[in-house]
């Protein structure tokens, strides 16, 4: 890459006293910051999972909530990241949000949200959402025309009523055991903090650029 087109960081610092001893606290206070400096999906977060074997990979989900210190999305229970879930339930979510030069990294052990939460959410979504829900046998190998013809099925099967929550379809949490929060700064001697948990507690240590 040519020199001229490298990324120049502001000299925006994040200094330990001004953390929050709660890194979701923290991380509430950057989003917040996000949210109104980015118009569009400040909530989009790459999702990292692994398989047994050790196989990695990534791909951007949307946080749909922050409740009881873990972070939630909702997906297909039939795909890929929900199977490697399955198989290997931990997973590592990275935030980045360009305007601010901030980045925030989550790793932690994942579980399924409760039926009852995935009911109240899916309630929500637009009824092509729900519906699409039901067409899509999420992450497999389908056909234009085979998708169309689900979503018809759908459409034909609901009629004007509500659309239930699939059974293959809901939420997971991720409960943090690690939270890095990542400023960047000229020269690339950015600002770097780790929260981890020890002994029921989160330890803050400064990591090196």
């Amino acid at each position: 890459m040519n020199e001229k087109t490298k990324h120049e960081y502001r000299d925006d610092r994040l200094h330990r006293r001004d953390l929050d001893p709660d890194p979701v606290e923290q991380f509430r206070e950057w989003f917040d910051a996000a949210s109104t400096a980015i118009s569009e999906l400040p909530e989009a977060m790459t999702l990292a999972t692994a398989d047994a074997g050790g196989r990695p990979s990534a791909r951007l989900v949307l946080l749909k909530g922050i409740e009881q210190g873990a972070f939630t999305f909702f997906t297909n229970y039939d795909s890929r990241k929900s199977i490697e879930l399955a198989e290997n339930p931990r997973a590592s979510l990275v935030f980045w949000w360009p305007p601010l030069q901030r980045q925030v990294r989550v790793d932690g052990v994942v579980e399924r949200v409760t039926e009852e939460e995935s009911d109240r959410y899916f309630a929500t979504r637009p009824r092509g959402s729900q519906l699409g829900a039901w067409a899509s046998n999420q992450s497999g190998t389908i056909s234009e025309e085979t998708l169309e013809e689900r979503l018809a099925e759908a459409e034909r099967r609901f009629g004007d009523g509500d659309v239930p929550r699939p059974p293959h379809w809901g939420g997971f949490r991720v409960i943090p055991d690690a939270i890095e929060f990542w400023q960047g700064r000229p020269d690339r001697l950015h600002d770097r903090f780790l929260y981890r948990r020890e002994n029921g507690n989160w330890v803050i240590d400064r990591l090196a650029p």
